[in-house]
């Protein structure tokens, strides 16, 4: 090789070598020792390992790096601003103890504020207890929250409490594996998108989950219970519901308010004061859910219409449907469903009911007037009055109609689900 040649390939592979990052290096921090300054001397990449102790601390993240808990040491912000509070991208905090942030509602104090542009921030398997809010995330995209516990201010008041996990204006988040309890709502969701939430466990709050203004999210196979109400999907459109168990909420199980385009499928409602509550809702799908033993089964309003409502069993509700309306509404065209009153019959054996059911009969009305008339509604008087409301059709108002009537449940497990209702309900 010519010299000049030579001196240049050396020139080059210098250059590459100076624009390649120095490796990682992972640092040590010891009880007593400052865990701020030890993050401030990390550089980008680096690992901060944390031996188990207590550090009182509100520490700020500025850089990418990794704060890594060895045997669950605890942070505590002594009840002022954020415990930790996280500025720049790439950052990872596992295996922590948080505790203790601030309570101001105006200054929104956290365990774990994820500031704008924070993005691609992992909190995974850390216990954040007694903070105001548990994670407050806002405009920060592909966060991870995994298989974190939860728990807030139990001993006051909700109104006084911030929320589990606050998600505001992002895209991309996965929150799943968590376990969010006495809290004011244990996920509140607002303007997020493309997100998935998964495996979570939500109960003791106001809502389960408090979800407004987000597109094209996942909600999958989360348990809501104890609540005040178990989802409250408000606002929202291209949502999948699905496999979700909402239990014992002294409220709703599933709220659907202002939704559109959405799938709601093989979730599993009971002993709520309400299974679905569902308000303003065209274009959705529900199907092959399970209601059983909840006060009110469904109650519909609003003009909640053009949906598609298949194959859903409505089980030992003790009103199935509680509708508002000025014209019938048509569920189970294609399939029908499984209402558990019904009274007709299935002369063919085909497991089709022959004639229609019909919520919101007259029985149903007078109930809703006269409550201790329920004490009655396996009478023979009584089914004998919905007979004849059936044949006299001036006595008859605006109805939920099912033309194909299940005569045998989808759900054979159903019986599993009764007896789960909130305290002194």
């Amino acid at each position: 090789m010519k010299p000049h040649l030579a001196a240049l390939a050396l020139l080059a592979l210098a250059a590459s070598l100076l624009s390649q990052p120095a490796s990682a290096a992972t640092v040590r921090v010891q009880a007593g020792q400052d865990l701020q300054a030890a993050v401030q001397a990390a550089a980008p990449g680096d690992t901060v390992e944390v031996e188990r102790g207590f550090y009182r601390v509100n520490l700020r993240i500025d850089k990418a790096l990794t704060l890594r808990g060895i045997n669950r040491p605890t942070l505590s912000g002594g009840q002022v601003g954020d415990t930790i509070r996280v500025t720049a991208a790439d950052v990872v905090l596992e295996g922590l103890i948080v505790r203790d942030s601030g309570t101001s509602l105006k200054d929104q104090n956290a365990g774990i504020y994820i500031y704008p542009g924070a993005h691609r921030a992992v909190v995974r398997k850390n216990d954040l207890t007694y903070n105001l809010f548990g994670l407050w995330i806002e405009k920060a995209n592909d966060v991870r929250l995994e298989h974190n516990t939860i728990t807030g201010l139990r001993d006051v008041n909700s109104s006084q409490r911030g929320n589990g996990v606050q998600l505001y204006n992002t895209t991309g988040a996965r929150i799943e594996g968590n376990h969010i309890s006495f809290v004011r709502d244990a996920l509140y969701v607002d303007v997020s998108h493309h997100a998935i939430f998964r495996g979570n466990k939500l109960h003791h709050s106001r809502y389960g989950t408090h979800y407004m203004n987000s597109y094209y999210n996942l909600w999958e196979d989360n348990d809501t219970y104890l609540n005040r109400g178990g989802l409250a999907l408000m606002e929202v459109r291209d949502q999948v519901v699905r496999n979700n168990r909402a239990w014992g909420n002294s409220d709703h199980g599933i709220m659907l308010r202002s939704v559109q385009d959405s799938v709601v499928e093989n979730n599993v409602l009971a002993g709520n004061n309400r299974g679905f509550f569902i308000y303003d809702v065209e274009y959705a799908e529900l199907k092959n859910n399970l209601v059983v033993d909840n006060v009110v089964g469904v109650h519909l309003s609003a003009g909640s219409t053009r949906n598609v409502v298949e194959g859903n069993d409505f089980i030992g509700n003790r009103e199935q449907v509680r509708y508002v309306g000025a014209r019938d509404e048509r569920w189970g065209v294609e399939s029908g469903n499984h209402w558990a009153n019904y009274l007709g019959w299935d002369r063919d054996g085909n497991g089709v009911g022959d004639v229609p059911y019909e919520a919101n009969d007259m029985v149903d009305r007078l109930s809703w007037r006269y409550p201790s008339m329920k004490l009655l509604l396996a009478s023979p008087a009584v089914q004998a009055l919905r007979l004849v409301g059936q044949q006299f059709p001036i006595l008859r108002v605006p109805s939920v109609v099912d033309p194909k009537p299940r005569m045998v449940p989808t759900h054979q497990n159903w019986s599993e689900w009764r007896g789960k209702h909130f305290p002194g309900q």
